[in-house]
């Protein structure tokens, strides 16, 4: 790769006297970031690093300059806060000071989206060498030929180094991220947590795409023998991850994704994994990452001597992280995109064991349950706290979204409405969670019944399937999937209802979720068409 810059800093107002390192490769940031103490090498020669206080992205330090440009765009919130122009300008002026007097930086040009139609030339400007190898692993990395006529169109600086004043700059504490679209700028100070590049990067996405007709998405991809490509919407835990990596399958990413006219495209060139209890028996393929060169490792605790990682120790952060280029996972996509989706799949914990293992959705039906972006965390350890409690999550990324959630929800509806390019777009939700009661009482749903019936829906075996309405949700549910047998799952599963107990008590949850679900989507209901509201749940009449 080439190691000088096609655009020089000066062209972009940008000076410093640090020494430049420009598009340095994966050894050479290895090298540098040893060399300066910010990591260690494992037995295995992954990359270990901490990132200090912050293991996780700080949510309520992050601003969006409200002006001219997104006054009108954003969704202003408690999500997506506020800063004013002058107190950007104060910022920026402070983050260029910091940065002219640098010792020494890293600058790493690389594409965020992989479809070169709709990709965005993303400059980024770090202290840290290990910051840079995880920039340079999850973005979309240019050919040499491309870095050599590069011009960046957006500008990340992160420098952990500066201290935001919270009174001069408008924000909360001395950590900031903070947004300029109209200036195509993302300041991060105060913060060693690599992740706040990765997700600036994809708010940046989620606001530019729709404007072009592109719908961005918090989701995998993976594409079947057939050619067919199915998308996987889903919050933590509900399986997004694991069930998208079918080795019978080609992954396209593991997620964040465009859904454009013709393709389904990653954002990103590389993976950035949970890590905690990962094993080679359970997720063999991620666990494999862990043992390579290249491989970055957060927060992991490390045995000094050996050198050997424990993956159960959370004592640093339960979000410990693993980023690895995409490819160091079997049966990849080359160019990081597939065909338009043919099935969109929506997983769900429901901890309160009522939905079905699977439902087919209308097009107003995905759009209603796709801006509910619903799952469950099971009880807390809290004595006497023993109910599930509902998360819902719009869009399953609220965090991410700077733009009403309507517009990402009327994306999805069209998207469906235009078809795939095998015909039809066939929706799905999928509860991974519990069956047989809720969290306490039944059991989780067996990864081998959801594993059949979703292979039951991209073989196309769901075709000639019997279905039955659900009198709370209103969606289809498979009455006899064949698959199932043969898996050895019971046909009962297909109904919840009737693997509980106590059906009065199953009735008596379904109720209860329902009007979660109902309650929840006030806020979008003046926002959505009347076939949308139509496709809400009602509760069985008594």
């Amino acid at each position: 790769m080439l190691t000088s810059l096609a655009t020089p800093l000066a062209a972009q107002n940008l000076h410093t006297g640090a020494t430049l390192h420009a598009n340095l490769g994966t050894a050479a940031l290895v090298e540098h970031a040893l060399a300066k103490g910010e990591g260690k090498l494992t037995k295995h020669g992954a990359l270990l690093v901490e990132t200090g206080k912050f293991t996780g992205r700080s949510v309520k330090d992050k601003y969006i300059v409200r002006d001219d440009t997104t006054q009108d765009t954003i969704n202003w919130g408690p999500i997506n806060q506020p800063m004013s122009p002058e107190h950007f300008a104060a910022l920026k002026a402070d983050f260029l000071k910091e940065l002219e007097g640098s010792d020494e930086l890293y600058v790493a040009d690389l594409f965020g989206g992989s479809q070169p139609e709709y990709r965005v030339n993303v400059r980024v400007i770090t202290q840290m060498a290990w910051h840079s190898l995880f920039v340079r692993t999850l973005l979309v990395r240019p050919s040499e030929e491309e870095v050599a006529s590069f011009v960046p169109e957006y500008t990340i600086i992160n420098l952990p180094s500066f201290k935001a004043n919270p009174e001069r700059h408008g924000c909360r504490s001395d950590t900031v991220i903070a947004v300029s679209f109209t200036e195509k700028l993302i300041l991060i100070g105060n913060t060693e947590y690599s992740g706040e590049m990765k997700k600036g990067v994809f708010g940046l996405l989620n606001y530019l795409l729709p404007a072009q007709g592109v719908m961005p998405m918090h989701c995998s991809a993976n594409i079947g023998a057939d050619g067919k490509s199915a998308i996987f919407f889903g919050l933590s835990g509900t399986g997004k991850t694991t069930l998208s990596a079918d080795a019978s399958r080609t992954l396209i990413g593991d997620d964040e994704h465009g859904w454009s006219d013709t393709a389904v495209f990653n954002f990103e060139g590389g993976c950035y994994a949970k890590m905690i209890n990962l094993s080679a028996e359970g997720e063999p393929e991620i666990y494999a990452t862990t043992q390579m060169f290249g491989t970055i490792l957060e927060n992991v605790a490390m045995d000094e001597d050996t050198r050997e990682l424990d993956f159960t120790d959370s004592s640093k952060t339960e979000n410990t992280r693993g980023a690895y280029p995409i490819e160091f996972i079997p049966n990849t996509s080359e160019k990081n995109l597939g065909p338009a989706p043919s099935n969109v799949i929506m997983l769900t914990a429901d901890a309160f064991g009522v939905l079905p293992p699977i439902a087919r959705l209308t097009a107003d039906q995905a759009m209603y349950y796709f801006l509910s972006g619903y799952t469950a965390k099971v009880a807390g350890t809290e004595i006497g706290v023993t109910e599930p409690e509902a998360t819902f999550s719009t869009c399953f990324g609220a965090a991410f979204m700077p733009r009403h959630p309507s517009v990402y929800g009327n994306l999805l509806k069209d998207r469906i409405a235009k078809g795939g390019p095998n015909g039809k777009v066939e929706c799905w939700l999928v509860n991974t969670g519990w069956t047989g009661g809720k969290y306490g009482t039944g059991s989780r749903m067996p990864i081998k019944a959801t594993r059949a019936l979703l292979n039951a829906v991209l073989d196309g075996d769901m075709d000639n399937v019997e279905f039955r309405k659900d009198p709370n949700f209103g969606f289809d549910v498979p009455v006899h999937v064949p698959v199932l047998a043969a898996a050895g799952i019971d046909q009962t599963i297909l109904d919840p209802r009737s693997t509980w107990a106590d059906a009065a008590e199953y009735d008596a949850t379904a109720k209860k979720l329902v009007q979660l679900f109902i309650d929840n989507f006030a806020q979008f209901e003046a926002h959505v068409d009347e076939g949308v509201l139509q496709a809400a749940p009602a509760p069985v009449a008594a």
